[in-house]
């Protein structure tokens, strides 16, 4: 999984370990659950499947496309095939540049120049994970993208986030994690991070039913000096 190398910050001579952030993309980063739900419609209509909202947030949402398309199309000759076409389809939907969550860019940018590790964990495909965070211009601020599809196991297993964490150089004690979907928020919670829920498109009580410590509508009234207490215990909601 590729990284990029980042300069540590630090007094010489002195170790210091940053904590880390750790994102999910769809729907936690940008809001793109309206754009994969119009695709997934236009896809499964040949098959006779209607996709509406309550369709699409318990059979697609936060899942991996192998297992919603041996969940709903059991029978499918080619769902590698019919995943990668999806996925293509997003990406020529997708508008370039296109909105971040509110407050998410200058949330990456104060993490980033304060020498925070920092790296997204998704269960996207990898063309869709490098498209997204070009179209809202955080690419270049993440140094490890872990995509769930290349890890042993995908989201709901913690594997990918345990597997960000390793490339990071972390332990579960130094992250947080945002996610906004059941399936993510166990992988989250699971991997021991401090796991902070982003309503998107689920209510509070869903997501900590999931395992969020807390949630947020957006990233706009959290600060790194709060993330801090959160990981020191100083907070708690």
């Amino acid at each position: 999984m590729g990284h990029r190398q980042r300069r540590r910050r630090g007094a010489p001579g002195k170790r210091m370990t940053k904590p880390a952030l750790l994102f999910d993309l769809d729907g936690t980063m940008l809001d793109t659950d309206a754009i994969h739900a119009r695709v997934f419609a236009d896809m499964m209509a040949p098959y006779g499947i209607e996709v509406t909202h309550e369709f699409y947030i318990a059979k697609v949402h936060g899942r991996l496309n192998v297992d919603i398309f041996a969940e709903i199309l059991p029978d499918l000759d080619d769902p590698q095939g019919l995943s990668e076409a999806k996925e293509a389809e997003f990406r020529n939907r997708l508008p370039r540049p296109y909105p971040g969550m509110p407050g998410v860019q200058a949330l990456v940018r104060a993490a980033e120049a304060d020498g925070w590790r920092l790296a997204v964990v998704t269960n996207a495909m990898r063309a869709n994970a490098e498209a997204m965070l070009q179209a809202i211009e955080l690419r270049n601020a993440f140094e490890v993208i872990v995509i769930g599809e290349e890890c042993e196991r995908g989201k709901p297993d913690p594997m990918p986030y345990l597997e960000a964490m390793r490339q990071l150089g972390v332990t579960p004690s130094h992250c947080i994690a945002f996610e906004d979907s059941p399936s993510g928020m166990r992988a989250a919670a699971g991997s021991g991070a401090y796991a902070i829920g982003i309503r998107s498109s689920l209510d509070d009580a869903t997501l900590r039913a999931a395992g969020a410590r807390e949630t947020l509508q957006d990233f706009k009234d959290i600060s790194l000096d709060a993330l801090c207490a959160r990981l020191k215990g100083e907070t708690t909601t």
